[in-house]
């Protein structure tokens, strides 16, 4: 690890700063950089240490969300500052997130990365390109309060990629796109120009779409370990096992993180909103404001779907995001759990009603 002649070579800001002259006097801070199992690293003025959290946060913790990721900015006991091993009180407001759902039928938010200026959303130009999965990731980078930029890697595997170039254009309205070859050592200055002193980046996406790779070619070695994909089909082998925070050696911050072939999204009402500008715009100009979109006369949207000028695909998976963050809501929100009922029960009854007729 670099070292670090300043807090702010490390992502700090004038925000933070406000925030800890409360805690100043008994506190010190750092900077999360992995996790294992309850146990976290953190990158201080003094160097590295290993941290836990207290009692009192674990048992306050109402989730995971609750507890320190990498990228956070923690409390430690100044006293605890010079040793090896630290205790973490408290955790400093993030000015982002990127979250997803965790594994499971159990409805709860995994941080992957926290304190992020940029979300570098990486995806092979091979068999593995999906213009879905892209709209899923910016979903979610457009809800954690990051920016997206998406990164299209080993361009060495693609003869001429302007078409797929052309079909992101059309769903990343707003969102840089870069292509990149490790291999060529080509494109990798783009990537630099984002991560000028201070700004933290977070690469994310499917294994084996050369995430690793990058990283080592920004930290100029060998830190994180590679593989190759499998040939029959271009889809990788996961090699990155946890995520991990690296210094720069000229002064930006990446973030590692295992790769995530498809992930479920949380609440995203913006995200999507966002992501779907283009649809949004067009459910305005539905003759009735409560178009489903379905077999409603005057649907601007099934409109600019038989005119060719929005895919069918996209619309598609549009209602499919709805339909998960919708249901997430519902799981989280009583409120809106009932609403939905109400709504569902409204329905049915007006069903039996026009049957009788």
């Amino acid at each position: 690890m670099n070292n670090i002649n300043n807090l702010y070579d490390l992502g700090w800001n004038e925000s933070l700063d406000k925030e800890f002259k409360a805690y100043e006097n008994n506190f010190t801070v750092g900077r999360v950089c992995s996790e294992f199992k309850n146990i976290y690293k953190l990158i201080t003025l003094e160097g590295e240490k290993l941290a836990s959290v207290t009692g009192k946060m674990m048992y306050t913790a109402q989730g995971r969300a609750d507890y320190p990721a990498v990228g956070d900015w923690v409390l430690i006991d100044k006293a605890d500052s010079k040793g090896e091993r630290a205790v973490i009180h408290k955790i400093l407001p993030r000015k982002s997130k990127f979250s997803r759902k965790t594994a499971g039928a159990v409805i709860e938010e995994q941080i992957v990365a926290a304190n992020v200026d940029f979300l570098f959303i990486c995806m092979s130009l091979n068999q593995d390109f999906n213009v879905r999965r892209i709209e899923r990731y910016t979903t979610m980078a457009w809800e954690s309060g990051a920016v997206p930029i998406v990164i299209l890697t080993k361009a060495d595997l693609c003869e001429d990629a302007s078409e797929k170039v052309r079909a992101l254009e059309a769903v990343t309205m707003g969102i840089d796109i870069k292509i990149v070859s490790a291999l060529k050592d080509s494109g990798i200055d783009l990537i630099k120009s984002y991560l000028a002193a201070g700004k933290t980046g977070a690469f994310l996406g499917s294994s084996g779409v050369g995430k690793s790779t990058l990283i080592n070619k920004l930290l100029g070695y060998e830190a994180l370990e590679t593989m190759s994909v499998r040939e029959d089909d271009d889809k990788g082998r996961h090699t990155t096992t946890h995520r991990e925070l690296f210094v720069l050696p000229y002064g930006g911050i990446v973030i590692d993180t295992p790769g995530m072939r498809e992930f479920q999204i949380l609440d995203a009402e913006q995200g999507i909103d966002t992501t779907f500008e283009d649809i949004q715009i067009l459910a305005s100009q539905c003759k009735f404001s409560d178009c489903s979109h379905g077999s409603e006369p005057g649907c601007a949207v099934k409109k600019a779907i038989g005119e060719g000028s929005l895919s069918e695909g996209r619309f598609n998976n549009y209602i499919k995001l709805k339909k998960e963050a919708d249901y997430i809501a519902r799981k989280t929100d009583r409120a809106a759990a009932t609403a939905y009922t109400n709504q569902i029960k409204s329905i049915h009854k007006q069903m039996r009603k026009r049957s009788k007729s």
